[in-house]
């Protein structure tokens, strides 16, 4: 069983495979990549759900692993049921587009049931869902992270050789705030950030174009700039997205949003030894 460590004794072994959880025999997971962010309510999973889009249109295999147990809300943006399982272990369902998702909503009766767990259970079945899961041939796996640095985060960096983090924000002081321990917990534990991505970052007016920032200045640049990172988009708000989400039809909306910090995630990816 891979040992629980300390972010101390992590950053000390990183070097050290032996910790690292196994994946299933009949995964073949080329890259890594774990969404992020410092508290919730910045669309983080919506991002998450956009990347893996713009990814698989890029003509790369894509898997999400839904590792926010509590809030699990990738299954409704693709509309997606139910999950099956063979002698190898579960299979993630597919969308309409052949994006793999694992989801303990998939797992549940009534998706609106509240999973009422400790944080060792809710970690064990974000480990489980990397070890039990046959994903198959994959180039990237995105792992959709519950808000904040705590159990989940850390298990993830802890058990799974995650290759890079992209961490969401949006423009408000206070989370811009909040987001550098995002950043900083994974500079911390030797996490690569391949970039910012700001969320709700303006609403483009129907009448002139011009974009109207609705949240107050964005401090993104500031934070990229003091801790060397990129920022790889900004997204604005758009009720055409947010009607997709809803509706379980993310996968079809053909918004341009994310095809540049799509571009730029392989591109950082491709240059790690």
């Amino acid at each position: 069983m891979a040992k629980e460590l300390t972010p101390e004794e992590f950053m000390a072994n990183r070097s050290r495979k032996d910790f690292l959880a196994e994946g299933n025999p009949k995964s073949n997971i080329k890259k890594v990549i774990a969404v992020m962010s410092g508290k919730g309510g910045v669309g983080k999973s919506m991002v998450a759900s956009e990347l893996a889009v713009a990814l698989n249109a890029a003509g790369k295999k894509v898997g999400i692993l839904d590792a926010d147990i509590t809030g699990p809300s990738i299954p409704k943006a693709f509309r997606l049921r139910e999950i099956s399982a063979n002698e190898d272990g579960m299979l993630p369902a597919e969308t309409l587009l052949g994006v793999k998702v694992m989801s303990l909503n998939l797992l549940m009766e009534d998706e609106t049931t509240p999973v009422i767990w400790r944080g060792p259970v809710i970690s064990g079945t974000v480990k489980q869902f990397w070890t039990d899961v046959v994903w198959g041939d994959l180039d990237v796996l995105i792992i959709d992270m519950p808000p904040g640095t705590g159990d989940v985060p850390l298990t993830v960096f802890q058990s799974i050789p995650v290759d890079g983090a992209v961490i969401v924000t949006s423009p408000q002081e206070l989370v811009a705030m909040i987001v550098e321990k995002a950043v900083r917990m994974a500079q911390e534990m030797n996490i690569p950030v391949l970039g910012l991505i700001e969320n709700m970052s303006y609403v483009r007016c129907t009448h002139c174009g011009k974009p109207i920032y609705v949240f107050g200045e964005s401090h993104v640049e500031d934070i990229a700039d003091r801790y060397g990172i990129e920022v790889l988009e900004k997204i604005p708000l758009d009720p055409v997205l947010a009607q997709a989400s809803d509706e379980g039809k993310i996968e079809t909306t053909g918004v341009p949003y994310f095809e540049q910090a799509a571009e730029r995630i392989l591109q950082q990816l491709a240059e790690q030894r």
